[in-house]
């Protein structure tokens, strides 16, 4: 349980932090990487994926509770070689990936607090932690 809750924890914190990161860095104001645009927020992302899974291979790197959720319901019997599926394990892959994703927004946040501090847009700064339509729809 312990390697599965240090494993979770520290991809899941990878992930959001570099994740969060580089989307920080691509529109918040007076950053180096300011108006980057997608495709370096899509190759972060993809380095971000890369190295939460590189951190929690151990387990299998869900990093993710719709993972943990589709190998449940899967035909699997184990999460990862070694870890079966338990009420156990479960919930310490869910309690893991929340502590993750908690640690490595607020790690994001610390890492950007100056740039977020002088942001002034509130959508601007709830676009780095959340998606949203460009365009509003109502219907």
């Amino acid at each position: 349980m312990g390697t599965i809750l240090l494993s979770e924890i520290a991809g899941t914190a990878m992930l959001t932090l570099m994740g969060g990161g580089v989307v920080a860095n691509a529109i918040l104001g007076k950053t180096k990487g300011n108006g980057g645009g997608w495709l370096m927020i899509n190759f972060g992302w993809g380095l971000a994926v890369f190295a939460g899974v590189w951190v929690a291979f151990k387990t299998g790197a869900h990093l993710n509770p719709a993972v943990t959720l589709g190998l449940l319901f899967s035909e699997a019997t184990e999460y990862a070689p070694g870890i079966p599926m338990t009420f156990g394990t479960t919930v310490t892959y869910f309690l893991a990936e929340l502590i993750g994703a908690f640690l490595g927004a607020v790690l994001a946040w610390l890492a950007y607090k100056t740039h977020y501090d002088q942001e002034t847009d509130p959508g601007t700064i709830l676009g780095t932690f959340s998606t949203g339509p460009e365009i509003r729809s109502k219907g």
